[in-house]
């Protein structure tokens, strides 16, 4: 069997797994350890340096600033020079900042690392989708897309308890010494084994002024700003409490030790790939059964909301079954880059993913910092813990703002 999609090259279907699925999955694999490890080592780090809620918020979303910030330099990089090179280069940043943060003994040293890192992994995810669409049908993608970001699923699921052991094991220095060589083998691993995709023959080469009038269209499109709004809150809440405020959430809130906090959140990462995958698999049957696939993005976002508020307004209960299907349905998000392949050609694949990626990570950027900033607005214990209250205002607030987008996403419209 093999896979001719957009270019000359056909590899066998192991080959393609070997080739290009595996050595992407890898680079998203680092790029989501990297994002939720802060949940894990926050107490070690309040510890170490000293630092408060809002100084934690700004450490943790210095990634998500620089991630945004390199997404539309990225797409336009990823459609002239492919995600082979762009990755295998973004990297070795990645490498340097782990580097950096396993030696930095201050808030600002951290934060530099930490920005950095996100600018090193800026193209994981997008490298990734872009890599699908050349080597997939279109009508694969949601399932293939899904299984990409389930391999982010286990980088978050890595960045739990095994993370926790590791850090009492040889302290979170060594971690990130490890994570920087890790990410360095990644890098070459992309340039030695990845195959470069050829131009077709029907598509021009773009000149720079070409390539950034049409971004002009992407952003111009009413489908582009139809699916956007909602991305961002969605997902940006999303990656701002799995991957920072869910740990100490479950410490100060549910009243869990650092260990049994750590699982909870290994259960969040499982959900995690289940849902990347199974919300892919679940929109893909229902197409074929005449259901848009946004319509299941509304359903599972209104679900995903729902376990927010029940967050927000401090149910302890249940905490495991809560973040579990807080995992699982805050995935959706993934099917949106499905829906915009679809609006736009392969060729604007990589800009059109990086455009709406810009949207998420800044929101997850201000949803990150900013609820730190609230939190921080209620006094911490003796122990450094906060109150329910604290944690229930940050996250309704964040609440609020989805709520808006998902309805802006529902609301009936011409077709664009």
């Amino acid at each position: 069997m093999t896979t001719a999609a957009n270019g000359h090259e056909t590899l066998s279907l192991r080959g393609v797994i070997a080739r290009v699925f595996l050595p992407f999955a890898l680079g998203y694999f680092l790029s989501y350890l990297f994002r939720s490890v802060n949940a894990v080592i926050a107490p070690y780090l309040r510890e170490d340096v000293g630092l408060t809620a809002g100084d934690l918020g700004l450490l943790t979303s210095a990634y998500f600033l620089a991630f945004a910030a390199a997404q539309l330099p990225i797409g336009l990089a990823l459609d002239r020079l492919g995600p082979r090179k762009v990755e295998g280069v973004l990297l070795i940043f990645a490498a340097i900042g782990a580097g950096l943060f396993a030696v930095a003994d201050s808030v600002g040293a951290l934060v530099a690392a930490r920005a950095l890192i996100g600018l090193g992994v800026a193209a994981c995810l997008m490298a990734a989708l872009k890599a699908m669409t050349q080597w997939f049908p279109l009508d694969k993608l949601p399932v293939v897309n899904g299984i990409v970001v389930a391999s982010g699923g286990v980088g978050a699921l890595a960045a739990t308890a095994p993370t926790e052991w590791a850090v009492e094991a040889i302290g979170w220095r060594p971690v990130f010494g490890v994570l920087a060589l890790a990410t360095v083998a990644a890098a070459v691993i992309l340039w030695a084994v990845v195959p470069d995709r050829k131009r077709p023959a029907d598509v021009p080469e773009e000149t720079l002024p070409q390539a950034l009038g049409k971004l002009g269209v992407i952003f111009k499109s009413r489908a582009f700003w139809r699916v956007a709004p909602a991305v961002a809150m969605n997902q940006g809440g999303f990656m701002a409490i799995q991957g920072l405020w869910a740990g100490p959430w479950l410490r100060d809130v549910a009243g869990l030790p650092k260990g049994e906090a750590a699982t909870v959140l290994l259960f969040i990462a499982v959900a995690m790939v289940c849902g990347q995958i199974g919300i892919g698999l679940i929109a893909e049957r229902l197409g074929r059964l005449g259901v848009s696939t946004l319509t299941v993005v509304a359903v599972c976002m209104a679900g995903f909301i729902g376990t927010e508020v029940l967050v927000a307004v401090g149910w302890t209960a249940a905490p495991l079954p809560l973040w579990m299907a807080f995992g699982f349905l805050g995935t959706v998000g993934i099917l949106c880059y499905a829906v915009l392949s679809r609006q736009f050609s392969t060729a604007l694949a990589g800009r059109s993913n990086t455009s709406v990626n810009l949207t998420m990570f800044i929101a997850a950027f201000a949803f990150q910092w900013g609820m730190g900033a609230i939190i921080d607005l209620w006094p911490a214990d003796a122990e450094g813990r906060y109150p329910a209250e604290a944690y229930g205002a940050a996250i309704g607030a964040v609440v609020v703002l989805q709520v808006a987008a998902w309805v802006w996403l529902i609301l009936p419209r011409r077709q664009s």
